[in-house]
C-alpha cells in the first residue's frame, strides 16, 4: 500500500496518544520496578532484564545493546516496518483521525484503511452468526460439542464456538442481503466463494462446527470447520485474507499470553480441540499450530511472553505424531541447536492427543507430563535410539552416525561436549571403561583435527539447564580475546589460516552470541581468496542493525592496534586462543571439582579416581595457557 506524507499534526496526536507500556507490553513481558518497568530486551538475546521502559518519559532504553526510542521507534525496529506504516496502525488502534499533506490523496487513504476495518467487522458479525445457529438450530453440533468433547457451556461461550447450517447459501444470505454488506466484502473475508458453472456465490462452511480463530487483539480473523461426520477435508480453514496469514498465526495466543507470561512457557499442541480441552481444565498456557510447520515468525511471537523462551511441542507418541513433530519444528531447529529457544517435546502415551488424555483424568497428570517432557536434543537421541540393538555392527554404525550429524549441528561447545558425553555413555552400553574410547570415535567424527581429544577424556558435564555460566572476569576476558581474533582475521588476509589452525588445534569456537554471528557471517561469504571480506561481511551485517551494533567496532582499527598485530600477529593469536581456552578450562575445573566434592570415594572410587585425574588435568593445563597469555589485550581493543 503507498501511503502519502502523513500531516505532523496526525504524527503529534499518535505520539501524545499512544502509551508506551501498553505498546511494549504486547510484546515483551515488563515487570514494575519502581516507577519504570523491566524485561528482557527483543532487541538482543540476555538472561536477565536490562530493558527499562519509563512510563512518564514515554520512552525505553537498553543498557545491554543501548536501543531505545519511542513506542514508534520500538515497533518499526522490532516488525521492520516502515515510520508511517507505524504510525497508521497506531492512529486505526488510538482512535486517531488520519490526515495526509496531499489531500487529494486522503480519500484513496482511508479507502485503503477502512478495508481492513471493514473486514474486522464482517467476520465479528459472522461470528455471531454461527453462535446463534449453534444456539438455535444446530443441536447435532452443540451435542457433538458437549457429548464427544465434553465441553461446558461456559468453555464453548469463551472461545464462541458455533455452527454453520448446511445451506448453501444461508451465511450469504445473512450477511449480502439482510446485513447489506457488499458481496466483495464477504467474498474478501474468505466466506463465499463464486460458483464456477453459474453465477452468484455459495458459502466456504456448511454444516460445521465452528471455531473463530483470534490475532492477539481478540479480533476475529478467520474460521476453522470441523466437519460433523464423515466429510472431508474433516478441518478447513478460511483462505488467507488482508487480516488472516496463516503462517504468522497461532490458535489462541489472545487467551493464552497472559498465562504463558505467568507460567514462563508456551506450550504449543496441534489440534484446536487440543487446546481448547486444555484451557478448560485450567491449562491456559496453550496455544495451537494451524497445520503448518512452525514458522521463525510465529515462534519468535509467542516467545515475546516468556522470559526463560521456553517451548513446548506437544504431540500425539505414534509414529504420526512423531512425525508431525518433526515437521512442526521446521525452521526453529536452528534456534533450538544455538540454543535461543529451550525447546521440549511432550508425547502423550498410547498414541492420544491431548483432548483424549484429558478425558477422564486429572489435570495434574498432564502437568506432570509437562514437567517431565525432555529438551528437544534428548528427544532426537531417544528416537534415533528407538527400537535399535546397540549390539549388532549394523544398528551401531546406524546410530553413532545419526548422534555424529546431530552433535555436529550444535553452536555451544558446552553443550556440544555434554551430548557427546551423553552419546557416548548409551553407545558404551554400561561399560564404563568404554567411555573415553566412544567420546574419542564421536571427536574424531565431528572435528577430525583436533588435538583437544589428545587431553583428558571428556566427562559428562552438567545438562544445559544446570550449566555454570561465565563469571564477569571470563566474560570480559572472552569479549576481549574474541573480538581481537576477528579483527585479525578481517583486515588482514595473510594472517587468516593461522586464525582457523589454532582454533582447530585448541577445539575451540566463538562463545559470545554477537561474536558467533559476526564468524558467521564471514564463514557464509568467504570463500578463501576474497581481499575484500572486510567490506563484503560489513555490508551484510548492515542487514541486521541490532547485530551490527555490537559487532560494528571491529570493522575498524587504530594505529597503534595496527602496529600491534603487524609486530607480532603470532604472539597476539596465541594470547587471543589461549585465553579462549583458558575460560573454558575454568568452568571444567569448577565442575569437576564440584563433582568430586559430592563423590564419596569410598562408594564410587572409580568415579572418585575419574573426577580426581580430570581435576589434575584442567589444573596443569591452566598452568600452561597462563604462560602463553604473555601479555594484556585488553588496550589494543
Amino acid at each position: 500500500m503507498h501511503i502519502p506524507r502523513l500531516h505532523p499534526d496526525t504524527i503529534e496526536e499518535v505520539k501524545q496518544r499512544a502509551d508506551i507500556v501498553d505498546v511494549i507490553s504486547e510484546h515483551v513481558v515488563l515487570r514494575k520496578r519502581g516507577k519504570d518497568y523491566v524485561g528482557l530486551c527483543p532487541f538482543h538475546s540476555e538472561k536477565s532484564p536490562s530493558f527499562t521502559v519509563s512510563q512518564t518519559k514515554q520512552m525505553y532504553y537498553c543498557f545491554g545493546c543501548q536501543a531505545g526510542g519511542n513506542p514508534i521507534k520500538f515497533l518499526m525496529d522490532l516488525e521492520k516496518r516502515s515510520f508511517a506504516e507505524v504510525v497508521l496502525d497506531l492512529a486505526r488502534r488510538y482512535q486517531v483521525s488520519v490526515r495526509t499533506i496531499e489531500p487529494e490523496q486522503r480519500q484513496e487513504l482511508q479507502r485503503q484503511l477502512s478495508l481492513r476495518e471493514q473486514l474486522y467487522e464482517v467476520l465479528a458479525a459472522t461470528a455471531q452468526f454461527y453462535q446463534h445457529a449453534l444456539k438455535y438450530g444446530g443441536e447435532k453440533a452443540l451435542q457433538y460439542l458437549q457429548s464427544k468433547r465434553q465441553l461446558r457451556e461456559e468453555t464453548i461461550q469463551q472461545f464462541g464456538l458455533g455452527y454453520a447450517p448446511a445451506g448453501w447459501e444461508t451465511l450469504y444470505r445473512y450477511l449480502v442481503d439482510d446485513k447489506r454488506y457488499p458481496v466483495q466484502l464477504v467474498e474478501k473475508a474468505g466466506l463465499i466463494k463464486p460458483r464456477k458453472e453459474s453465477s452468484g456465490y455459495y458459502d466456504v462452511f456448511r454444516d460445521r462446527v465452528i471455531i473463530p480463530i483470534h490475532d492477539v487483539l481478540g479480533r476475529v480473523i478467520a474460521f476453522g470447520g470441523r466437519s460433523l461426520g464423515d466429510e472431508q477435508p474433516k478441518y478447513l480453514n478460511s483462505p488467507e485474507t488482508e487480516v488472516f496469514f496463516k503462517g504468522k498465526t497461532l490458535f489462541a495466543l489472545d487467551k493464552a499470553k497472559a498465562a504463558i507470561s505467568q507460567m514462563d512457557q508456551a506450550v504449543v499442541v496441534e489440534g484446536y480441540f487440543d487446546a481448547i480441552a486444555l484451557h478448560a481444565a485450567g491449562i491456559n498456557n496453550v496455544i495451537a499450530s494451524l497445520g503448518t510447520a512452525l514458522s521463525l515468525e510465529q515462534v519468535r511471537q509467542v516467545l515475546r511472553y516468556t522470559e526463560s523462551k521456553e517451548l513446548v511441542l506437544n504431540f500425539d507418541a505414534d509414529k504420526a505424531g512423531t512425525n508431525a513433530a518433526q515437521r512442526a519444528i521446521g525452521e526453529i531447529a536452528a534456534l533450538a541447536y544455538n540454543g535461543e529457544v529451550q525447546l521440549k517435546i511432550l508425547n502423550i502415551p498410547d498414541g492420544k492427543d491431548a483432548d483424549e488424555y484429558l478425558q477422564g483424568r486429572d489435570p495434574e497428570d498432564y502437568k506432570q507430563l509437562l514437567a517431565n517432557a525432555p529438551l528437544w536434543l534428548d528427544w532426537q537421541i531417544q528416537q534415533i535410539t528407538k527400537d535399535r540393538n546397540l549390539r549388532q555392527a549394523a544398528d551401531f554404525q546406524q546410530v553413532s552416525g545419526q548422534m555424529v550429524k546431530l552433535l555436529k549441528n550444535l553452536a555451544s561447545s558446552d553443550t556440544r561436549n555434554y551430548y557427546i558425553s551423553h552419546c557416548a555413555e548409551i553407545l558404551s552400553l554400561g561399560e564404563t571403561k568404554l567411555i573415553p574410547l566412544r567420546v574419542e570415535n564421536l571427536l574424531t567424527q565431528i572435528a577430525p583435527a583436533s588435538a583437544f581429544r589428545k587431553s583428558a577424556p571428556v566427562i559428562k558435564q552438567q545438562p544445559v539447564a544446570v550449566q555454570q555460566s561465565v563469571t564477569p572476569q571470563e566474560g570480559s576476558l572472552l569479549e576481549v580475546a574474541e573480538a581481537l581474533l576477528l579483527q585479525i582475521y578481517l583486515h588482514y588476509p595473510q594472517y587468516r589460516q593461522a586464525i582457523v589452525d589454532a582454533l582447530e588445534e585448541r577445539d575451540l569456537q566463538f562463545s559470545l552470541s554477537h561474536h558467533r554471528f559476526l564468524w558467521r557471517q564471514i564463514l557464509e561469504v568467504f570463500s578463501g581468496t576474497e581481499d575484500d571480506l572486510l567490506s563484503i561481511v560489513q555490508d551484510r551485517c548492515l542487514e541486521f542493525p541490532d547485530e551490527m551494533r555490537l559487532v560494528s567496532h571491529l570493522f575498524h582499527l587504530n594505529e597503534k592496534t595496527q602496529k600491534e598485530i603487524i609486530a607480532r600477529h603470532d604472539k597476539l593469536i596465541q594470547a587471543a586462543t589461549a585465553r579462549m581456552e583458558q575460560v573454558m578450562r575454568e568452568k571444567r575445573y569448577r565442575y569437576f571439582r564440584e563433582l568430586f566434592n559430592q563423590t564419596n570415594p569410598e562408594v564410587e572410587p572409580e568415579k572418585s579416581e575419574l573426577y580426581c585425574n580430570a581435576l589434575y588435568a584442567e589444573k596443569q593445563r591452566l598452568k600452561e595457557l597462563e604462560h602463553q597469555c604473555q601479555f594484556s589485550l585488553s588496550d589494543l581493543i
